[in-house]
């Protein structure tokens, strides 16, 4: 959960943009998105080895380099 405190003499707009930024590095927004439509299991396993792949081929050309 993220709490915001408001500062004396702090604009609206500047509470706002403080509580934008608590919310992105949190990463609420990351998840709402990841959670707004249901994912089937091997949806997930896919991209899971998908993202894994990726990282293996990455490391590959940085040993190479």
């Amino acid at each position: 959960m993220v709490k915001l405190v408001v500062r004396d003499k702090e604009s609206i707009q500047e509470a706002v943009r403080r509580f934008r930024k608590l919310v992105e590095r949190s990463g609420i927004k990351k998840e709402m998105r990841r959670r707004e439509h249901y994912e089937k299991p091997s949806e997930i396993k896919r991209r899971a080895r998908l993202r894994a792949e990726r990282r293996a081929r990455r490391t590959r050309l940085m040993a190479g380099a």
